[in-house]
């Protein structure tokens, strides 16, 4: 175990931990707990939401496709920073007024409020699809860690796991949303700066662009973003880019980010700040993929590893240490958000449904922190398996959510035309497609479309559908009531 290395994590974590402390008073009440009660600035609003969107697989998943499939593979970041834009512009200004007006702290309320649902099924089945996914998606993080500490410490990875754990608790445990939010600018800051820095330095260890147009011609690695242009390249292009920009609508720890700032007028300037940082971090990361490929000519056992691997190559241990700590940050930033979001789900979502609506507010901001422990637990757990890649959980968690509460959220703020029954139908139909998609897939195409695609628009088709045959029963359910 490398010292320096040990040395510069130590003095990260340390970092996170006071930030904790510091944050930790202003946590009086649930609402505090979970959305930092509607008080933060445009700066910390717009680098947390895109911290938060941004793991691990920014600097391990995404590079490696780049890495080993080509630039091809980049109509993923064109779909992020189209579906990011349209998020920031349509959704999160109108999401805040609109959650401060149903009084709602989270998706699953906001929903069962906006479509008038007294039954308390739409809110018990949002919810527990969003703890499905988010706690699949958690363990995309935990392995992510477990790897890093495995290949830069020597750790065991189950070790490196527990330590992941025992942080990302901690601090989310001690202060809450206005933590994360604080520590999600921080990370933002940083690991923008640590994935500039690292491609730029190795671009100049290399023989130029040529030895990239080389390298990646000796193994077969189409550089041009078009590939070659056949059936195939426009499908995966096409795939690429819906199926990772759809998901926006529907990702909880970014959405509920839009509803913390205080001042809905500096929405726009959360907007073009974020997006500015995102555009910077899919390019450079793009950049890490390419730079690999004549960097690392014959390859790596774990092609995850490519930024790390470039690192450790690059600097001294101690310097290397503070760079990694760039996917520490970008991991972290995404798990606290997550675990968050899952434990207001447990306490305002389903604590409250069943017979606890009068809790107190104490109560409450007790049930959110002791469900962090049960989330992380959960997700813990789902990271042994370390046969699954990071991508494919990621992608998989992704598109579960996107498919789920996307739509229903774009339908709940600008559409009248549904009802709390296609609300219910659009959020298990959504999830469901995608849980059986990659069964259904070879039977349907020979083509592999993203679940995304096909869970999103089953999901807007079912809200839709069985809202117009169930409006006869709404309108009867309306009369009785009146």
């Amino acid at each position: 175990m490398n010292v320096n290395i040990l040395i510069a994590f130590a003095a990260y974590f340390f970092i996170l931990l006071l930030i904790g402390v510091i944050f930790h008073k202003k946590q009086k009440t649930s609402t505090d707990f979970i959305i930092g009660n509607r008080s933060l600035n445009f700066w910390v609003v717009a680098l947390s939401a895109h911290a938060s969107d941004m793991s691990s697989w920014l600097f391990m998943a995404f590079p490696m496709t780049i890495f080993t499939l080509g630039v091809p593979q980049s109509w993923t970041a064109l779909g992020l920073i189209v579906g990011m834009f349209l998020n920031w512009h349509y959704v999160a200004p109108k999401l805040r007024r609109m959650t401060e007006q149903y009084d709602c702290t989270t998706l699953s309320t906001f929903f069962e409020k906006r479509f008038g649902d007294t039954s308390g099924i739409l809110r018990v089945v949002s919810a527990l699809m969003m703890i499905v996914f988010l706690t699949h998606y958690l363990s995309s993080g935990f392995i992510a860690m477990g790897f890093m500490f495995e290949s830069i410490f020597g750790i065991e990875y189950m070790i490196g796991l527990s330590v992941a754990t025992i942080v990302i608790v901690a601090y989310t445990f001690i202060g809450g949303y206005t933590t994360v939010a604080w520590v999600d600018l921080f990370q933002g800051i940083f690991l923008l700066v640590m994935i500039i820095l690292v491609p730029a330095i190795a671009f100049t260890k290399i023989e130029g662009w040529s030895s990239i147009v080389t390298t990646a011609q000796q193994k077969g690695i189409p550089l041009s973003p078009l590939g070659d242009l056949s059936t195939d390249s426009v499908v995966t292009m096409f795939s690429l880019a819906l199926g990772w920009g759809l998901g926006y609508f529907g990702m909880p720890h970014i959405i509920t980010k839009f509803m913390g700032i205080k001042n809905v007028s500096e929405m726009s300037k959360s907007k073009w700040l974020g997006m500015s940082w995102q555009v910077i971090a899919l390019g450079t990361a793009t950049f890490i993929g390419m730079v690999g490929i004549a960097y690392f000519p014959n390859g790596l056992e774990k092609p995850e590893m490519v930024f790390v691997e470039m690192v450790k190559d690059l600097f001294h241990p101690l310097g290397a240490g503070f760079i990694l700590c760039g996917i520490l940050a970008a991991n972290l930033s995404t798990m606290d958000s997550q675990i968050l979001v899952c434990a207001s789900v447990l306490s305002e979502d389903l604590y409250k449904h069943f017979g606890k609506e009068k809790a107190s507010q104490a109560t409450l901001l007790t049930i959110s922190r002791c469900g962090l422990f049960l989330i992380a637990g959960i997700a813990l757990v789902l990271a042994f398996d370390r046969s699954k890649t990071i991508l494919d959980t990621v992608f998989y968690s992704w598109s579960g959510l996107g498919s789920s509460f996307g739509p229903l959220v774009l339908v709940s703020l600008f559409s009248s035309k549904a009802n709390k029954y296609g609300a219910i139908a659009g959020v298990l139909v959504g999830g469901v497609t995608v849980m059986v998609w990659p069964q259904v897939n070879p039977l349907v195409t020979m083509y592999k479309i993203s679940p995304m695609i096909p869970g999103f628009f089953c999901s807007l088709l079912a809200i839709y559908g069985v809202s117009w045959l169930t409006r006869q029963s709404v309108s009867t359910e309306l009369k009785v009531e009146s």
